[in-house]
């Protein structure tokens, strides 16, 4: 049955207790995890319904909060309407009509009124969310509202470092979550009694595309940072008319040493730590060092 929803979205964030402040971290249970699932590319989108049919194949339940719409780019912009509308068009999914922010404050409010998931996974993303595009992606921008609630994230990104094969980079996307099941397994087992990940520090991970076909085994997983790079470069033409042409290029420059692109280019799957507040440092670094170690692609 089709539900909708129309929610003054102030009133739904304010009705959030952690917007005031990031929450103490919680202790994740010893079996399967609930999991909200988000991302910037739309709640249909091939991705995250890889995503859903695998880490729910894991054994984790997993429920869908995302965008109606096809929503990259819009990085960390929240309550970006007066009222939103959202849909429930099958069970264990919630399509909003609004940012990833606004659909992970959704799903911490209303979906997960009173019992927050143990983990927000954002992805897995068509294409990279390296560098640059980091800052500006929704799909991290999704996993850093998770974060400021309080909620341990995981953003999830496939793809290299040029513009994005439709056929190999949806092939990729096996291997990424073949990955991801493994490191959310790795940070379960390590948590034991205590929190998935350490209070306010989030996981951005970029899977290469490996092989012909895309489906290769990536070469390795490297703890990175985000490389200060911006990737994209637009060029304007004046059309005379007031109007301006936009076309955007990439422009790859080489890669900072232990960075993302230095990574995802070597055909290593890169792991870089996030907060909230933008400041990780060589502490949170270590800490993703010391939580994939030894882990395989």
């Amino acid at each position: 049955m089709r539900r909708k929803r129309v929610l003054p979205l102030a009133a739904l964030l304010l009705c959030t207790p952690a917007l005031a402040g990031t929450a103490p971290a919680v202790a994740a249970p010893a079996g399967p995890l609930r999991i909200l699932l988000t991302n910037d590319d739309g709640y249909n989108a091939p991705g995250i319904r890889k995503a859903f049919e695998r880490l729910t194949a894991a054994g984790h339940d997993v429920t869908i909060v995302a965008p109606l719409t096809n929503q990259s780019g819009t990085g960390t912009k929240m309550m970006s309407a007066p009222t939103i509308t959202v849909k429930h068009p099958e069970p264990k999914v919630w399509a909003v009509d609004g940012t990833p922010g606004d659909s992970v404050t959704f799903g911490l409010a209303e979906v997960f009124a009173g019992d927050a998931p143990d983990l927000v996974v954002s992805g897995t993303n068509f294409g990279p969310n390296v560098a640059g595009l980091a800052t500006h992606s929704g799909t991290v921008g999704g996993a850093v509202a998770a974060l400021e609630h309080g909620v341990p994230a995981i953003a999830l990104s496939t793809g290299g470092v040029s513009a994005p094969d439709p056929v190999t980079t949806v092939n990729a996307m096996g291997p990424t979550l073949d990955f991801a099941v493994k490191l959310i397994d790795r940070l379960r087992t390590r948590a034991r009694s205590g929190p998935l990940l350490p209070e306010g520090v989030g996981l951005n991970v970029n899977h290469p595309v490996v092989g012909a076909d895309g489906t290769g085994t990536a070469a390795g997983v490297s703890p990175t940072f985000q490389d200060p790079q911006t990737l994209l470069e637009p060029d304007f033409t004046d059309a005379g008319d007031g109007t301006w042409k936009m076309t955007v290029k990439v422009d790859l420059r080489p890669a900072a040493k232990g960075s993302d692109v230095e990574a995802v280019t070597a055909g290593r799957i890169a792991v870089s730590p996030m907060n909230a507040d933008w400041n990780t440092g060589p502490a949170d670094r270590a800490v993703a060092s010391a939580l994939i170690a030894g882990l395989r692609p």
